[in-house]
């Protein structure tokens, strides 16, 4: 059983996917954190390093974009590969850039100037110069059937990758879909010509493609959501797959249980079955997690019970990397195992659970001190990364809640009590939650207010950490009056 969640009312946008009833995966969008992975940009190559045969690209952003030699279409075209990225930039260049993995740390975002511009049978690159086909189609016939239809229609520097749907489309069907494709590239080009400063060309809704994907793949079960616009653009074509309207007070997240599901996310510990646990510590570079059997104790001998633990370990490290969105290198110190057919049970465990996550994951293997090591693409920041700040007060090597994360818990729970028969409600709360909540110069007040129906009241309270609290419903002259008395 399938079911997938959107919480779309409020500016932070969220989705869940859940599986038998268990939370898969939890993708946010919030406004500050908003992907720029597909993005397409009008940039000028601002420095460039032949050491490390890469650009850096002033893109408009707040920082500049890192750009490899590889990902030139004048190296692509190029029959000499050892030339150095000189040969083919220079400072001061502009150029079109896409954007194919998001600002982490104190890295910029990573592009590439070979644009894919996306239809629904295939993806178009106007200088790509290869035919690929999607790896999800299984037959080679098939495979190579696109593959002539994509010579013939593309010119010489043109490329093209086929989608899972190309097998479905006739060759006609391809040609039109191409031929727009290239006319929708012509008008990003005339629309960066007259531009001097760098900046944006075409922005990519990528929360919105995720949720349709995600609804593509379900075979059956339930799309759960609490916009009625959404709902009218995620209308199922299987269907086994049903779509209802949530318009309960309480937020979709919190009737479902997921928002408990991202509180655990974040914790350091994360408990097994049987009293075993896990222990994640995320930095810039990598992800270490730390396997410990905990109270569990098993009923055989010791290798086996270390064999069962790191097992239920290895399946919930998989989810965990799914449900907090973690990239990069990933460490696992998995209880010590003396026999190697062990060590080949996780990794087979690992492998069989991998094959459901849609980012690619390779796993390098055991050390010779028995960490598994293992990378997974890394796209945009980490759930950890989008919902908490580093603390001032003990100089970020903890962790809390940033106040636009308590501001949209804020605003959720606002939202359980709107056309209320109460005038306004009273909160405290810290001064940087109020200003999350109501925008710069309180421009969100009127709309969220009118959403609401009630007037909101305000107690400040400086402190570490954030939060809020509704303290009294009732009427607008005693609560402004508590307002006032409080400043």
């Amino acid at each position: 059983m399938e079911t997938l969640i959107v919480n779309y009312y409020s500016r932070e946008k969220r989705f869940a996917y859940l599986r038998d009833n268990r939370v898969e995966n939890i993708v946010m969008d919030r406004p500050e954190h908003r992907s720029l992975v597909g993005n397409i940009y009008f940039g000028t190559v601002t420095k460039v390093l032949p050491g490390m045969n890469a650009a850096f690209i002033d893109i408009g952003e707040e920082k500049n974009a890192y750009l490899h030699r590889d990902v030139l279409p004048s190296f692509v075209q190029s029959t000499e590969k050892q030339k150095n990225i000189t040969s083919y930039v220079h400072q001061g260049e502009k150029m079109l850039v896409q954007v194919e993995k998001d600002a982490t740390g104190t890295k910029g975002p990573k592009v590439k100037a070979i644009i894919e511009i996306e239809g629904n049978h295939l993806i178009y690159m106007p200088q790509g110069r290869y035919v690929a086909v999607s790896k999800k189609i299984a037959d080679e016939s098939k495979k190579a059937a696109l593959r002539r239809i994509g010579s013939q229609l593309k010119t010489e520097e043109e490329g093209m990758i086929f989608r899972t749907s190309g097998i479905y489309s006739t060759q006609e069907e391809i040609s039109t879909e191409l031929q727009a494709l290239r006319e929708q590239y012509q008008d990003m080009v005339q629309k960066a010509a007259p531009m001097k400063k760098p900046g944006l060309i075409l922005q990519k809704d990528t929360f919105m493609e995720m949720v349709r994907n995600q609804a593509a793949r379900m075979k059956t079960g339930d799309i759960i959501v609490d916009d009625l616009a959404l709902k009218r653009m995620l209308e199922p074509s299987n269907e086994n797959v049903k779509l209802t309207y949530y318009n309960g007070k309480e937020n979709i997240f919190s009737n479902r249980n997921v928002e408990h599901e991202i509180d655990k996310a974040l914790k350091r510990i994360v408990w097994l079955d049987h009293g075993a646990y896990l222990i994640y510590d995320e930095t810039e570079a990598l992800t270490i997690i730390d396997v410990n059997t905990g109270k569990f104790s098993g009923k055989t001998d010791y290798q086996d019970t270390v064999l069962k633990t790191n097992q239920l370990a290895a399946k919930e490290i998989v989810r965990q990397l799914r449900l907090r969105d973690i990239g990069g290198i990933v460490l696992i110190d998995f209880i010590d195992m003396k026999r190697e057919q062990d060590k080949q049970a996780i990794l087979d465990t690992m492998e069989e659970n991998l094959r459901k996550d849609e980012k690619r994951t390779k796993i390098i293997g055991f050390t010779e001190l028995g960490i598994l090591q293992l990378t997974r693409k890394k796209t945009k920041i980490t759930l950890s990364e989008a919902l908490k700040v580093k603390c001032p007060v003990c100089e970020g090597t903890g962790r809390m809640l940033s106040p636009e994360t308590v501001a949209f818990r804020l605003e959720r729970e606002l939202f359980e009590h709107r056309q209320a028969d109460f005038e306004a409600i009273l909160i405290e709360t810290t001064p940087e939650v109020k200003a999350a909540l109501l925008g710069e110069n309180e421009t969100h007040r009127g709309t969220l207010e009118e959403l609401l129906h009630v007037k909101l009241y305000f107690i400040i309270q400086a402190s570490l950490p954030h939060y809020y609290q509704l303290k009294q419903f009732g009427s607008r002259d005693e609560l402004g009056s508590k307002e006032n008395a409080s400043l």
